[in-house]
């Protein structure tokens, strides 16, 4: 079968650290769980999160520029770029071991910088919503947002920060490449991070300041490669309701319109677990036959034999 696997950011970090060294080793684990299904028969694209990566150089700009008070910070859009640079390095190294300790050896890794196009016109620009980079004091925050033109919220009680955007994914620019090389056999890289958000111009793509979720990103992959399966490979095992409470319960499968009754009732945290839902409902809508999983990492090679919560129309 044709998948797309949606990796979280559980699978990119080892012990909450996104040091390069960390990142390497859990790749090697992640890539471990993705080759059981390349073993398995299927064909395999990958997308990744970036979150934590990507903050981490936001933080880090933020920090050497203040420290000799410039202001010229990298755009969102440079940013996500260089995630999907060494985040793609660091999967497609650990998948070409992984690969070939289960000697496969018709099959290669390779990522792909992706721009994933979205609306000027989407609301989410009228609403950002997703915070990004280093905290703040209030005045701190307050003279960001009068001098930079930044959007700035208070976050959880732990400071300011400047919130982006987080329109919905209308297309991949590069899907025709990612497309000839997944069909060929390969293990695709693409849309990380949700990919680099861009709008169409007059004079082509320009970059936006935004973040596209990248479970969205995903779905809107699984769609144009005809995948058969969406994959969300996450930290917790099966998708519950009454979340963290004394009548909890797992998913094991679920139909479309249970989902969507789930969803109107506000069993799934906005910000979390919600986008998923809403990822793998839209896919199984999406065409006859359609299927999707979420599960834990560590249980990939196991989704078709009672793992995680199976997604159906």
């Amino acid at each position: 079968m044709k998948m797309v696997v949606a990796l979280g950011g559980n699978a990119l970090q080892k012990n909450g650290s996104v040091s390069a060294q960390s990142q390497y080793e859990a790749c090697r684990n992640t890539a471990k769980n993705i080759v059981k299904l390349v073993e398995a028969g299927h064909d395999i694209a990958i997308v990744h999160g970036n979150g934590p990566q990507v903050g981490e150089i936001i933080a880090d700009v933020e920090l050497a520029h203040n420290a000799d008070n410039r202001h010229d910070l990298f755009p969102f859009d440079v940013c996500d770029a260089f995630t999907q640079g060494y985040i793609g390095y660091h999967l497609q190294n650990a998948l070409a071991e992984a690969l070939r300790k289960a000697n496969i050896v018709n099959k290669s890794a390779v990522s792909v910088v992706t721009q994933v196009e979205v609306s000027a016109s989407d609301p989410a620009f009228q609403q950002p919503s997703k915070p990004i980079g280093s905290f703040y004091p209030e005045a701190a925050a307050k003279k960001l947002q009068q001098e930079k033109g930044f959007q700035m919220m208070e976050d959880a009680g732990r400071g300011w920060r400047r919130v982006v955007p987080s329109p919905q994914p209308i297309d991949i620019v590069e899907k025709k490449v990612i497309k000839e090389l997944f069909d060929a056999g390969n293990l695709v890289i693409a849309c990380g991070g949700g990919g680099i958000p861009v709008v169409r111009t007059e004079n082509g793509y320009q970059g936006v300041e935004a973040v596209i979720d990248k479970d969205f990103a995903a779905e809107k992959l699984a769609e144009i490669l005809g995948a058969d399966v969406l994959i969300i490979l996450t930290a917790v095992d099966k998708v519950y309701i009454h979340f963290n409470q004394a009548n909890q319960k797992a998913l094991d499968k679920v139909g479309h319109k249970e989902l969507e009754s789930y969803i109107a009732s506000g069993e799934f945290a906005r910000g979390s677990m919600l986008p998923k839902i809403e990822a793998v409902k839209k896919f199984v809508e999406s065409g006859p036959n359609k299927k999707a999983v979420i599960a834990a990492l560590e249980e990939a090679g196991d989704v078709f034999s009672g793992a995680g919560t199976m997604i159906e129309y």
